[in-house]
């Protein structure tokens, strides 16, 4: 292995909520809104882009899809555990003014009227925060993050903050989410309660974030779409950082065009946000109708294909298989390699997530998660290590991140024969909750192992555009991720050849198993 993920740097214990109790505002059923169940479902089954299309046509209001979303999450959260806070009440007041607008036919922005999610590491003004951690149990903000307010100027209706992992890197102080094809199954990566959420039609759309694969690596396992945009394209200000040298936000949806319009309506220059970028705008909706039959494809089979197991193996070459038929050519590739960088250091990125916590972590470490303050504790050692001058440190950071931006500045020299890069979003398919927490629980240092086995760090370190589409299922039901790169700034041919192998395989039409008598299993049998 060349790099590790976030759970190798993550030493977690177990599910620390076991002994908390997490209250949602109880909702009314279904006969209360006036429809039936299965009304319910159809309409909050819609894909982003359809519900968008039938508000515009007046065939549904933004209370009916606000309803739909919250008779689901009456029934579903408690099983999957995908949001920490639900704005019922406000959601649904938000609704009934977006439905005078609509038969006014006046429309705030592409998105009127419809639901999405948070990941809850986003500021909402006077809304609650915690980026799941006891440390910020409390904390309101005072201001949006900026991709908050581009999403609510174009209309959208937040329906909750959903779960993470306590500040993106260990287990959520309000309990793990669970996957929603398989409950106890691992539904992975930091923004698993945003793509739970998208996945079981608790929400139309969701932001996540993406330090090392979060966005990316749920999307795979919970059966969605997930893109990470290029570095800086679509800004972070406003979002609790992990380490800003290679956090991003994007968009957690059901379909690819979904994705492409949530993705027009974050994407733009923020100049007080230090990694936003000046790009010149670009509509990415629009951009999913070029044709893909021109496109050059590569496959960086090593590392990014060593130890993939059977079912992911089987159905991403099938996958691959199709888009050689869709595309120009096909052949195997290298990219530039990302050897040096392991998650637990990624050349001092480390300091980073430490300079965030220093004043929290001095004030209350007895707030944070034992797995999460254990880490915090070895950075704040390590960067007064006795051993070794403050100095070199610094030293070592500055040399380390100016070798990352020389990296990012010459990657896409590695394009010049091929496109786009196609890949699995992760090696392996997803584990046991138990066995994920009980490697997470151990304090022993570990080698790689299984849990490692994901694809998606080095195109954080890159800063490079990748999208996870569903591309399959293992053989007992489990969804298998397609990860489609590209240069900087390429995404409208990510989204485009991502759309077109969605139309000819329809694999987004597929829903996860889950009933509302469906028991939850405990994590750890007895």
């Amino acid at each position: 292995m060349g790099y590790l993920t976030r759970r190798q740097f993550s030493k977690t214990v177990a599910a620390t909520a076991a002994a908390l109790s997490l209250k949602f505002v109880a909702f009314p059923s279904a006969n209360a809104y006036g429809f039936e169940s299965s009304n319910v479902d159809r309409i909050a089954g819609l894909s982003l882009t359809e519900a968008v299309r039938q508000i515009r046509a007046g065939s549904v209001t933004s209370t009916q899809l606000t309803q739909a979303c919250l008779e689901r999450i009456r029934i579903y959260n408690p099983k999957v555990d995908a949001y920490i806070t639900v704005l019922g009440e406000q959601a649904l007041a938000q609704a009934a003014q977006m439905d005078v607008e609509q038969k006014a036919n006046r429309f705030r922005g592409p998105l009127h009227g419809i639901p999405v999610a948070l990941k809850d590491n986003i500021d909402t003004k006077g809304i609650r925060t915690t980026a799941a951690s006891k440390v910020y149990d409390d904390r309101v903000p005072t201001e949006d993050a900026e991709v908050t307010r581009r999403l609510q100027a174009a209309g959208a209706i937040f329906i909750g903050k959903a779960n993470l992992d306590e500040f993106a890197d260990a287990v959520s102080y309000f309990g793990s989410v669970r996957n929603p094809w398989a409950l106890d199954r691992d539904p992975s990566g930091s923004s698993s309660g945003s793509a739970a959420a998208v996945a079981t039609d608790l929400a139309y759309g969701a932001l996540g974030t993406d330090t090392g694969g979060s966005v990316r690596l749920p999307s795979a396992y919970c059966g969605v779409v997930g893109i990470k945009p290029t570095y800086g394209l679509v800004p972070i200000r406003g979002i609790i950082p992990l380490a800003f040298s290679l956090d991003h936000c994007g968009p957690i949806t059901r379909t690819v065009e979904d994705a492409a319009l949530m993705l027009n309506q974050l994407a733009g220059y923020d100049k007080l946000d230090i990694t936003s970028v000046q790009h010149p705008k670009e509509d990415y909706v629009a951009a999913l109708q070029q044709p893909v039959a021109g496109f050059r494809l590569g496959i960086p089979r090593a590392p990014f294909f060593d130890q993939v197991d059977e079912d992911t193996s089987r159905t991403v070459e099938a996958a691959i298989a199709v888009l050689s038929k869709m595309t120009k050519s096909t052949r195997d590739v290298s990219l530039p390699s990302t050897y040096a960088y392991t998650w637990a250091s990624l050349n001092s990125i480390g300091n980073e997530i430490y300079a965030y916590h220093e004043q929290l972590f001095n004030d209350s470490p007895g707030r944070y998660s034992l797995a999460l303050r254990l880490q915090l504790q070895q950075l704040k050692d390590d960067m007064n290590s006795p051993t070794s001058s403050a100095s070199a440190r610094v030293s070592a950071y500055i040399r380390h991140r100016a070798d990352m931006e020389l990296l990012r500045r010459t990657v896409d020299d590695a394009f010049t024969d091929f496109d786009l890069v196609v890949l699995p979003t992760l090696r392996i398919m997803p584990q046991k909750l138990s066995y994920v927490i009980d490697q997470e629980e151990s304090t022993k240092p570990r080698s790689p192992g299984i849990m490692d086995l994901d694809n998606c760090t080095p195109f954080n370190i890159y800063g490079l555009p990748a999208i996870s589409i569903p591309c399959g299922f293992s053989r007992d039901g489990m969804p298998v991720g397609l990860m489609i790169a590209g240069p900087h700034f390429s995404e409208g041919k990510i989204l485009a050849l991502a759309r077109a192998y969605e139309q000819e395989c329809k694999w987004d039409l597929r829903r996860p198993p889950l009933k509302p008598d469906t028991p939850v299993p405990p994590i750890r049998p007895a």
